[in-house]
């Protein structure tokens, strides 16, 4: 079977970093996730808030970089806890168990600025399928602002 949920919005409240009894660090934290769509009624898109957990080091960078408004982007899978409440009635919970959380926006726009330029970001050492060893096989596109360079001899200066 398959769970696997990725969700992205703006952290509601900072995150909160606990620990188990045997010292296993947990933090929890809440996103704000607007719907793709508008509403039929208002027009106005609505918002879901959508609790999250993660564990162990997820747990330990989300509390470090992570506070409220930064947009995040959590993947993980979703579960469902039953629980009961003081009153003695029986209640159900859904969560993201996150494995990765990732910034959604650029440092800048981290500050809880609700303006555009947020996106996820993801970085690679080497270019796909290549090395950085030897002459480079890479094809600018046309049209692009990319030229070739005419005295690459292919060394890199490191």
């Amino acid at each position: 079977m398959l769970n696997h949920i990725v969700i992205m919005g703006r952290l509601t409240r900072d995150p909160e970093l606990r620990r188990t009894q045997s010292g296993t660090p947990v933090v929890s934290f809440s996103l704000a996730v607007d719907r793709d769509f508008a509403s039929r009624e208002g027009g106005e898109r609505q918002t879901d808030f959508i609790d999250v957990v993660a564990w162990r080091n997820t747990a330990e960078f989300v509390s470090k970089y992570f506070s409220k408004g930064r947009m995040a982007v959590a993947s993980g899978r979703l579960q469902i806890r039953d629980w009961t409440d003081r009153d003695g009635n029986k209640r159900r919970s859904a969560e993201v168990v996150a494995d990765n959380v990732y910034f959604g926006d650029s440092k800048r726009d981290g500050d809880g600025n609700q303006g555009g330029g947020s996106y996820a970001r993801q970085y690679n050492d080497a270019p796909s399928g290549g090395s950085y060893g030897g002459q480079s096989s890479y094809t600018a596109p046309s049209g692009s602002d990319f030229a070739d360079l005419s005295d690459d001899d292919g060394d890199l200066p490191f």
